[in-house]
């Protein structure tokens, strides 16, 4: 069924929930660490996905597989490249450096969707970004300069954003392009299936990772955590995602998914005894002030024309 505006919003948030609790379900683990981690974590994501893939789409996931095209795979890549590199890049550098590096998802977006789309974006989407933007920027900047960071690292960790706003940028061109020769209420003008590529991003990672992780070393306490992860911090969600953003602009999207910062700060205090500090809720005021900014502002731009239009009376 198709998602409101509203509703979008409301399931992009629970997808940033589940994405923020890789941090703290990482603190449990005992043995695995590294690449091992993130290969357990995208296969038992693969698993997840073609379980509910082959119950949702049945045989039709294998023909998408196969006729899917070079979009379908490039999604994939990308969603490889946002499984993998944010692992590889805190094995490489500290995590504040990471985040910080992650953060600047907004603003690619934005110019990718500008660039590629020729997408307008309105002043209060920019200025939301730029506050989001310097928020996590104040959260993580002091610890980053004090433990120095590595330069590889956070060119690893930039493939983070650049994959997401590839990604979102795809999604966004592929809901709205026009296909010649087809009627838009036809049903072959239907947006073409993009689920599939979470999948194959999953795969991908877990098989460039595998021969990095051996030999396994995991326990039978960490593979139970780590198919949590598996499952609802990265299928789940994921599925969720794509659907969003056939709805959400791409910008907005990758705005939403900087309250997984925010969420992962406050689980980590909660449930790893992580204290913020002062520079984490200050910053994380600034990103969630300026998501709901973003949002009020864009509900009151959606309603104005409805309460200017003339009322139609029965006569």
């Amino acid at each position: 069924m198709p998602m409101s505006h509203g509703r979008a919003v409301a399931v992009m948030v629970l997808v940033t929930l589940l994405w923020s609790i890789a941090g703290v379900v990482t603190r449990q683990l005992e043995a695995a660490r590294s690449f091992e981690v993130t290969f357990w974590r995208s296969a038992f994501n693969a698993i997840a996905l073609t379980v509910a893939l082959l119950a949702w789409r049945r045989g039709a996931l294998w023909t998408r597989l196969r006729t899917g095209g070079r979009a379908l795979w490039f999604s994939g890549l990308c969603w490889m490249v946002m499984y993998t590199n944010f692992m590889v890049a805190i094995t490489l550098t500290t995590v504040a450096t990471v985040l910080v590096t992650m953060s600047i998802a907004p603003l690619v977006t934005a110019v990718f969707a500008r660039v590629f789309l020729k997408h307008r974006q309105p002043l209060r989407t920019w200025l939301a970004i730029a506050l989001a933007t310097v928020g996590i920027a104040w959260m993580f900047a002091q610890q980053a300069l004090g433990e120095g960071g590595s330069l590889l690292g956070m060119l690893v960790a930039l493939g983070v954003p650049l994959a997401g706003a590839a990604n979102w940028t795809l999604l966004q061109h592929i809901q709205h392009r026009p296909q010649a020769g087809i009627a838009p209420s036809s049903p072959e003008s239907a947006t073409p299936d993009m689920l599939p590529a979470v999948l194959i991003g999953a795969v991908l990672s877990a098989a460039i990772t595998l021969p990095l992780a051996w030999p396994l070393q995991a326990s039978s306490h960490d593979l139970r955590w780590l198919g949590l992860l598996g499952v609802f911090q990265l299928a789940l969600p994921c599925l969720l995602a794509v659907q969003v953003a056939r709805v959400l602009p791409a910008p907005e999207v990758s705005l939403l998914a900087l309250l997984e910062v925010i969420f992962g700060v406050l689980l980590a205090w909660v449930g790893a005894g992580e204290e913020p500090g002062q520079a984490a809720l200050v910053g994380g005021a600034l990103v969630i002030g300026a998501l709901v900014g973003n949002e009020l502002l864009g509900l009151h731009a959606r309603q104005a024309p409805a309460a200017r239009a003339p009322a139609v009376s029965d006569v």
